[in-house]
């Protein structure tokens, strides 16, 4: 893991103090002098600022002007040292959305005399926490260190939120699963001032009164190609990296130079991509090997071919079904600028075969899927490019159906709904589509909330359970302000009861609502929700020396995916026919048949596969499960539902994916040695009481039951 971390004390010398070798650290509660371990300071002062982890020496960069106005950005930038003092300036007169419109992913902290400015992106890939602490605010881009400082307990309101409604931002709010430790929304940026926070949106939404501009869809489309154009390019201008110190320790008997550095867990030099077969993988890849430049493994190293971009796919040998898939990759890799990959994986890589693995910054469904994603990644690159997020940056969320008739534009919905009629078989999908559409669009945001509470406090989880539902069902769920989650029929009432009164509690704070349309709505929210599952599967399958990029998560592609038309979204196929032309726009035209078809399916059918090999397993985690200890689940209830779906019952398997990620881990953290800091005395660490559930105040739920 790599964060960066710092805090604003109230006042010089309260809370902060500068060495005379450069050094910095603050004063705690009793007096101890805390460090962040591990760390590179990057400035010291009364409002120090530290680079944790294994930061690469051009992933890190500060730029001065004076000893009180500076400017670091950590992660990849595209802009030039002349360009960061531009938006320094621009910061310092309040613009700052300067400060996110440089290709790449990164975070940008700004101080200005004692303003710091620290800028969440727009995905959520790579956020920003806040807690205060000792007098002030401290800040970092991971939630545990600021849960180790202030040795903070869980949040079991978060906890119940994220399985009883993951996607909803109203249940989860600013929380974070560490009481006290707070996340400031996508889109915008903590401003510090002399230990008072502020936060502060920076991109405008669209309005729910006004009706959105006309765009025109070649000039969006273009948009979208520059934007992933810049993004890949700037990450090629980066510096290459060799794993490690690059030389191989020595010839083993049996073992060829590629198998000893698999076996020592270390990726190929240079710039690699995923290639499943899927459109978005397939666009990065034919992208970073088309630009102009070296993309592949750098010269001397690996197979010596500098101009060859290495492309890695995974063959699931234990779950059929992907020949298609893998002759479609294979016929992108027969691009001479490409050196194919085929990672095979059995058993042992299905979801829920490898139940231990590293402590990540928050939970995520990906947890249990970790190790397989290991596999492939381990035969991967020193950078490598992923297709996460296209999905939710170009695709059209159902419930932008209803958008469209906000819009009065009626007939734009005909061509999704003839294809919901013909993937579901029924002539009766038109009516049923436009009535749940028509419906959204006269239903108020406060009237969908308050909904989603009520269905909690009476567990009426009437939608479709996991896999009979057809495409059309699952559409119909969605076309709502806010569902609950496939976890949420398997919670206790007690914890139910406690989301539904955030969201209640979320509508007093608020008042009016979010002020968007609901598809716009919910697919930022979907966005979000997939954007911090990158991050945790970034963290759970972490292979050592080596970058994972997304360039659909990039705040500049982000916008321009936003650009994009809505008539033009929801249309069948729309992002497959999108990435076509982005190809097409940068020179390559040739493509495979089959291109943009649908691969949902396929991890549907691994994950049951890899319950019912690991039914026993997960019924032994569940013996005594920390949830139930927490009062969020029984473990009666939850062994029964993994013996149906590994029988075949037709439950939602993403939400027994989520109890059992949760599960493991609260084990991790739990069992986790040592802290994020130095200090004498010695500080303790995140959650130093084990698991203490505050029955007092998952009771005032019940409370609200009672009394209703």
């Amino acid at each position: 893991m790599r964060w960066l971390v710092g805090w604003s004390s109230t006042a010089v010398g309260a809370a902060g103090r500068a060495g005379a070798d450069g050094s910095a650290g603050a004063t705690g509660y009793d007096g101890e002098t805390v460090q962040p371990v591990g760390s590179q300071l990057l400035w010291g002062g009364p409002d120090p600022l530290w680079a944790v982890g294994d930061w690469r020496p051009d992933e890190v960069r500060v730029v001065t002007v004076d000893p009180g106005t500076r400017i670091a950005v950590l992660g990849i930038c595209g802009a030039s040292d002349e360009q960061l003092r531009v938006g320094l300036f621009a910061a310092r007169g309040g613009a700052l959305r300067h400060l996110t419109a440089w290709p790449g992913s990164y975070t940008a902290v700004v101080q200005v005399g004692r303003r710091i400015t620290v800028c969440g992106d727009l995905a959520g890939a790579r956020p920003v926490f806040h807690t205060p602490w000792a007098g002030g605010t401290a800040y970092a881009t991971a939630a545990l260190p600021l849960a180790d400082l202030v040795e903070a307990n869980l949040d079991f309101g978060h906890l119940a939120a994220l399985l009883a409604a993951p996607d909803v931002p109203a249940a989860l709010d600013d929380s974070t699963p560490y009481d006290g430790v707070k996340r400031i929304p996508p889109g915008h940026a903590l401003i510090l001032r002399a230990g008072a926070r502020e936060i502060a949106g920076y991109e405008q939404v669209a309005s729910l009164a006004v009706a959105a501009p006309a765009a025109d869809p070649d000039r969006a489309v273009d948009g979208v190609r520059d934007a992933l154009v810049e993004a890949v390019r700037t990450r090629l201008a980066a510096p290459r990296h060799v794993p490690g110190d690059g030389i191989d320790p020595g010839p083993v008997p049996g073992m060829g130079p590629a198998e000893r550095r698999a076996a020592r867990g270390m990726p190929v030099p240079g710039i690699g991509a995923d290639l499943s077969g899927g459109p978005a993988s397939g666009t990065l890849a034919l992208l970073a090997a088309g630009l102009p430049g070296t993309p592949g493994t750098v010269l001397g190293h690996g197979t010596g071919a500098g101009e060859r971009l290495l492309a890695v796919t995974f063959n699931d040998l234990a779950v059929g079904g992907r020949e298609s898939e893998l002759e479609r990759a294979g016929a992108l890799a027969a691009n001479p600028r490409l050196h194919h990959v085929v990672v095979t994986g059995g058993e042992e890589s299905l979801p829920y075969a490898v139940l231990d693995g590293p402590l990540t910054d928050e939970p995520g469904s990906c947890l249990v899927s970790a190790a397989r994603h290991r596999v492939r990644l381990a035969a991967g690159s020193a950078d490598h490019f992923t297709g996460y997020g296209a999905r939710q940056v170009l695709d059209a969320h159902p419930a932008r159906l209803a958008d469209l008739l906000m819009d009065r534009k009626r007939r734009h919905l005909v061509r999704p709904v003839a294809a919901l009629a013909k993937a579901d078989g029924s002539v009766l999908v038109p009516a049923r589509v436009y009535a749940a559409a028509r419906r959204l669009s006269r239903t108020s945001y406060r009237a969908g909330v308050e909904g989603l509470a009520e269905r909690l406090l009476r567990r009426r989880f009437d939608e479709p359970a996991g896999g009979g539902g057809g495409a059309m069902e699952a559409s119909l769920a969605v076309l709502t302000w806010a569902g609950p989650g496939p976890a949420a029929r398997w919670l206790t009432g007690e914890a139910l009861a406690e989301v539904s009164v955030r969201l209640q509690a979320s509508l007093q704070r608020a008042g009016t609502g979010p002020g968007q349309r609901p598809g716009d709505f919910r697919a930022r929210a979907a966005l979000a929700r997939q954007a911090a599952e990158v991050r945790v599967l970034e963290q759970a399958a972490e292979i050592r020396f080596q970058r994972l990029h997304a360039p659909f998560l990039d705040n500049q592609v982000v916008r321009a995916c936003r650009a994009l038309p809505e008539a033009l979204r929801v249309q069948p196929g729309a992002r497959a026919a999108i990435l076509r032309t982005v190809l097409e726009g940068a020179g390559v035209s040739e493509l495979p048949s089959g291109w943009g078809a649908p691969t949902q399916a396929l991890a549907v059918s691994a994950a049951r596969t890899g319950l019912r090999a690991s039914a026993d397993s997960l019924l032994a985690l569940f013996d005594t499960p920390l949830l139930a200890e927490a009062g969020l689940v029984e473990a009666r209830v939850v062994r029964k539902a993994v013996r149906g779906a590994a029988s075949g019952e037709p439950l939602p398997l993403d939400g027994l994916a989520g109890l059992v990620s949760l599960e493991l881990w609260l084990r991790r953290l739990l069992a986790r040695r040592g802290t994020c800091w130095t200090g004498t005395p010695a500080r303790q660490r995140a959650v130093p009481a084990g698991i203490a559930p505050q029955r007092g105040a998952l009771g005032s739920a019940g409370a609200v039951v009672r009394r209703g």
